[in-house]
């Protein structure tokens, strides 16, 4: 059998998936066909349903329900790894809601925290995620929020930090962030679902038994990221809510679509999150 799998290029994905699409462990007969996009493009493909498991922004879940069903494993959820508000000169949280800020995707995980947190910050503009820091150096934007390994490395860039949203996040609500996850096709068997759930467990359990063996694979995907910045991506989005969300995972997920729904920033459903 084959499924078409779709995830970012990111360290912390080509971390998670080495062992399973480099058969470093046995797919139990399956062939996964990959697809590398930047996570807006693959939260846009799955409003279409396009591939049979992908990586999503926990935003975008909210508006392809009816396609996709969460897994136990693969989810990026932490402390302290959220996206952040950056700005070319010193700005305060109270000009958020006067300025013009470059976003990463309008169903990301960071604009739906920027959305719960500034609700009346409205003028938005939609960057790759890898140019945020240059419409802000350019001028184009008055903030630009940021993610992935930009977080690591804006300071030495010149720029400076307005606020931490993850912060601001795990202050209100005493939880981890829950940013992005994977996610089968609703309508595929349960069986099948759970064996690619088991699978992905497996390939993460493998990743952090041999670290050395995903090198090659997450530096041939990772845009020549510096080796320590690769480390530090992985170390803060590869953890145990990886492994399995577990019962503080899943309710970090479940506090997040209530308080998005209570505020009108996604729409109520009534279907189950996890498989």
């Amino acid at each position: 059998m084959k499924l078409t799998l779709g995830f970012s290029p990111c360290p912390n994905d080509t971390f998670i998936f080495d062992a399973l699409v480099n058969k470093k462990i046995d797919t139990k007969g399956i062939e996964f066909e990959v697809k590398y996009a930047d996570v807006e493009q693959l939260n846009q493909w799955a409003t279409e349903g396009k591939l049979d498991i992908t990586k999503l922004s926990f935003h975008a879940y909210a508006y392809c329900m009816q396609n996709y069903v969460l897994l136990n494993s693969g989810s990026a959820l932490g402390n302290n790894c959220g996206p952040m508000l950056i700005a070319k000169h010193p700005l305060q949280k109270e000009d958020i809601v006067t300025s013009t800020i470059a976003i990463p995707g309008k169903m990301t995980t960071a604009n739906f925290l920027l959305g719960i947190l500034y609700p009346k910050a409205r003028s938005k503009k939609e960057v790759l995620f890898s140019g945020i820091e240059g419409a802000v150096a350019g001028g184009s934007v008055d903030m630009g929020l940021i993610i992935h390994e930009n977080r690591f490395t804006y300071e030495q860039k010149g720029f400076f930090k307005v606020t931490d949203l993850g912060e601001e996040w795990e202050t209100q609500t005493n939880s981890p962030i829950p940013l992005g996850g994977i996610f089968i096709k609703r309508d595929l068997d349960t069986k099948l679902q759970h064996t690619v759930d088991a699978l992905i467990h497996e390939s993460i359990e493998y990743a952090f038994a041999n670290p050395e063996s995903s090198r090659e694979y997450v530096k041939q995907h990772s845009q020549e990221m510096e080796d320590s910045v690769i480390a530090k991506h992985i170390n803060l989005y590869v953890n145990k809510y990886s492994l399995n969300l577990g019962a503080e995972g899943k309710k970090a997920i479940e506090t997040m679509f209530t308080i998005g729904q209570t505020n009108g920033v996604i729409p109520p459903t009534n279907y189950p999150l996890f498989i």
